[in-house]
């Protein structure tokens, strides 16, 4: 007699909203030993509403102790076999931290991914190089704990985009962590094709911090043509 098939609460057909929630689980998600349930931890509650939202699931979000600072963080966790399934046939794994490496992620969705990824344990910042008269300079930085997985990052975006990046680890950081930067004029290719429209499911906060910076760039660009046009 064939047994109950698995009941599907996630559709895994490839969309961008599947690519940025895989994302998120790469970087801030777990699977299970149980080989049935994942669960995504973050302190930002926007980026579990917008998880569930890409997965089109209802889950009540919950509490956690994090094992590392022993802090309380939000946190969803679900139940999908099949789902588990498939994020184990993509290359993703319980205890995943340090051994993840390349992922079957679609070309076609890997920004999508990318922007999940970046939203989970990214960061970007920017600041005014005194070394040079009105430089603003910015980077943006993927995160990971495991260098297999940051390299794989790095040699995607090299043979979609032909960017190379700077890789290194950041060593006051006790958990071994490997940070791929990508300073200016890499940046703005990378930003351009993860929000590629105004509708692109994001961390709001991360969304806002980069747009303020592009602007920045955009008037102190406008200046320094100004002031070398009063100089020539």
């Amino acid at each position: 007699m064939a047994g109950i098939k698995p009941k599907c609460r996630v559709d895994t057909s490839w969309r961008p909203e599947l690519a940025y929630a895989i994302g998120l689980i790469t970087t801030d998600g777990n699977l299970s030993k149980d080989g049935r349930h994942i669960e995504l931890t973050s302190n930002d509650k926007d980026q579990l509403e917008n998880f569930l939202n890409c997965l089109k699931i209802k889950v009540k979000i919950g509490y956690k102790t994090s094992g590392y600072t022993h802090k309380k963080c939000t946190r969803v966790q679900f139940g999908d076999i099949n789902f588990y399934r498939f994020l184990t046939s993509i290359g993703l794994m319980p205890n995943k931290t340090k051994v993840v490496g390349k992922l079957a992620i679609p070309n076609g969705y890997f920004f999508d991914f990318l922007r999940g990824h970046f939203d989970g344990d990214g960061t970007f910042y920017s600041y005014f190089d005194p070394r040079w008269r009105s430089s603003f300079m910015f980077y943006t930085v993927f995160l990971s704990a495991s260098e297999n997985h940051i390299l794989w990052i790095r040699d995607k975006m090299k043979s979609l985009v032909g960017i190379n990046g700077h890789l290194d680890m950041d060593k006051k950081n006790k958990r071994r962590v490997y940070q791929l930067k990508y300073a200016k004029s890499e940046s703005l290719v990378i930003l351009s094709k993860m929000y590629y429209n105004l509708n692109v499911i994001c961390l709001k906060r991360k969304r806002v911090k980069v747009e303020k910076a592009l602007k920045q760039n955009t008037h102190n660009n406008a200046r320094v043509l100004e002031l070398e046009d009063r100089h020539a």
